[in-house]
């Protein structure tokens, strides 16, 4: 009998070790959320979106007051941050099943490029928080005139 093994070759463990490899490129890219997939924690889910004035960023934050959201700048990182409180619990109640997430929440996104800081707005509605994040002038495409002689 040899001493050597026959080693079985898994096709879902190198479809793991691709999709690892794409989520840290993608993560790399588009901006980590600041806690993953941990038991417990969920992350909002967010769209970007560009025009030629602003960044506008949508992110779901449904169940929220916007007094329970934090939003802040620093260079071309924003970040969404809060908490999703649990409703009280009744010790007369039996609970089927439980599958909204509730607890602190914590995402930052990397903008392509600075924002003009002083004028970034933000709306809550219908548990979407939309965020305007207006470009610097410097940015901003201008159509200059050239001179043909």
């Amino acid at each position: 009998m040899s001493d050597k093994l026959i080693k079985r070759w898994d096709p879902f463990r190198e479809l793991m070790s691709l999709r690892e490899d794409m989520d840290r490129l993608f993560n790399a890219f588009f901006g980590k959320p600041v806690a993953e997939e941990s038991e417990g924690v969920w992350i909002p889910v967010i769209d970007i979106e560009e025009d030629n004035e602003n960044f506008i960023v949508s992110a779901e934050l449904p169940g929220l007051r916007k007094e329970d959201v934090k939003i802040s700048v620093r260079g071309n990182l924003l970040t969404i941050s809060g908490e999703r409180k649990q409703e009280s619990e009744t010790k007369n109640k039996t609970y089927h099943r439980v599958e909204r997430m509730y607890g602190k929440f914590s995402r930052t996104i990397s903008l392509p490029s600075d924002v003009d800081v002083n004028k970034i707005k933000a709306v809550y509605k219908d548990g979407v928080l939309h965020i305007t994040l207006p470009k610097p002038e410097t940015m901003k495409p201008k159509e200059i005139e050239v001179e043909i002689k």
